[in-house]
């Protein structure tokens, strides 16, 4: 996506998306940071040409119930931007790498068997309307494939015809986060899932180039995706949910979550079983999995019974 810009840094901006492009980052989301930062500088500093202690200061100023994650974002963008502009001599305020505060970590929600049983007959009751003729026939297969490969949302929507193999199962996933592919396998009932769907969704778009199309044909947005799943959340009546609110990426929290308790039943030994689980989610580093490292309760009394069992010899018993 190319946006255009206006502001007086308009050149660096567009400089330094060409820097990252040309390396093979798509750099997308901070595009759209740059954006905001750009429109911000045509309402508040149309006349300024130096990006200033003042303009950067007050850009890096925390909104009112913004959330510090939120701000970051906002931030990290410019910061490169500013480091663009010095190095090709033009001179910019360096913002100080402690003026926002720590990250903080997201805690997911873990969906329930109880939970996704409600959601997904939701989903089932999707129905033809005519502004959208497509619509029901994604919804239930987009959120399946979600959750049964531990997809981002941008990766489900990205998917295009040509990178789903239906004769082997095969997900092409292309250029996601790192700017890297790799390969998913369906299994074997979303696959013949997904060859009944591909099949009529044929039948209405002839060539479609989206695996996933919305009603014109083209890619869904994430946007839409967000809103559809809170349709349906909302019809599946699931109740009161403790902690943070569902989202779509949760499904992808409950898949490694699932995989991990699945290897804790089978008592597999998890630092060797990470690494695939790493891969297999395209992460950069172990560290980024270590995020999935989430238990549901049900699974705390085996994991505690196991230890217990496995180190009890390192613990003397006492006499009365």
């Amino acid at each position: 996506m190319n946006y255009t810009f206006s502001s007086n840094f308009k050149k660096y901006i567009e400089g330094l998306i060409t820097q990252k492009q040309a390396i093979g980052i798509s750099y997308i989301r901070s595009q759209k940071q740059l954006k905001i930062f750009d429109k911000f500088c045509m309402e508040h500093y149309p006349q300024e040409m130096q990006l200033t202690q003042k303009i950067v200061m007050h850009w890096a100023e925390l909104r009112p119930h913004e959330h510090v994650n939120s701000l970051i974002c906002r931030i990290s963008p410019v910061r490169q931007l500013i480091k663009y502009m010095n190095s090709i001599g033009v001179e910019a305020y360096v913002l100080s790498q402690g003026i926002s505060a720590k990250e903080i970590r997201y805690v997911p929600h873990i969906y329930t068997k109880q939970e996704l049983k409600a959601f997904f007959a939701a989903v089932d009751q999707c129905r033809y309307n005519k502004y959208s003729p497509v619509r029901h026939l994604v919804v239930p297969v987009i959120f399946r494939v979600l959750y049964c490969c531990g997809l981002r949302a941008s990766e489900a929507t990205g998917l295009k015809v040509d990178d789903v193999d239906l004769e082997t199962g095969k997900l092409t996933i292309r250029k996601s986060k790192g700017n890297k592919d790799r390969n998913v396998m369906l299994s074997e009932d979303v696959l013949n899932l997904c060859r009944i769907y591909h099949k009529k969704m044929s039948s209405i778009f002839l060539k479609h180039v989206w695996f996933f199309p919305n009603n014109r044909g083209d890619q869904y947005s994430i946007s839409t995706l967000r809103f559809i799943f809170h349709q349906f959340w909302d019809k599946a009546s699931v109740g009161f949910v403790s902690g943070n609110p569902p989202r779509v990426h949760d499904f992808r929290h409950t898949f490694s979550v699932n995989i991990l308790n699945q290897w804790v039943r089978e008592n597999k030994d998890l630092n060797a079983y990470l690494p695939y689980l790493s891969m297999y989610l395209g992460h950069a580093s172990l560290t980024e999995t270590d995020y999935y490292l989430h238990l549901v309760p049900e699974f705390f009394p085996l994991l505690t019974a196991r230890a217990t069992e496995k180190y009890a010899h390192l613990i003397p018993e006492v006499e009365q």
